[in-house]
Formats: C-alpha cells, structure tokens, sequence
C-alpha cells in the first residue's frame, strides 16, 4: 500500500535532523535510519499494539497513543 502524507516544514526539519543523529546501523532493530524506515517502524509498533501487545514495542506504543488521549 501507498500512502502519501503533508507535514509542516517545521516539523520535517526536525524528523531530518533526529535522523541525522541516529546514523549509527549498529545496535538497532532497523538498521541505519531514513524517512521510511523510521514510519514503517513506528506503524510495525502500532500494528504490535494489537498482535503482541505484551511486548515492549507494542507495550511502549500503547502507553505513547494512551498519553494522546487514544484507548488501546
């Protein structure tokens, strides 16, 4: 599936510069972090919140989507 998204400048300009400093391919679940690996991963820990809510992905995903006033 494809999805295409807006974001504000502001905001891109941040995601830009917390993926610059998170190089480092080492000691990851992904890999070396771009635009695209950072979503699907955030939406494999959502996806978690219903297939493996007991582990820490979707376990830390809920607590995150609970402070956004979300139920899980």
């Amino acid at each position: 599936m494809k999805i295409r998204i807006e974001i504000p400048d502001e905001r891109y300009a941040l995601i830009k510069e917390f993926i610059a400093n998170n190089q480092s391919g080492e000691f990851n679940s992904h890999g070396p972090l771009n635009l695209l690996t950072l979503v699907d991963m955030l939406l494999e820990d959502v996806a978690m919140t219903v297939s493996r809510p007991g582990s820490w992905e979707g376990a830390n995903m809920i607590q995150v989507l609970i402070c956004h006033g979300y139920q899980c």
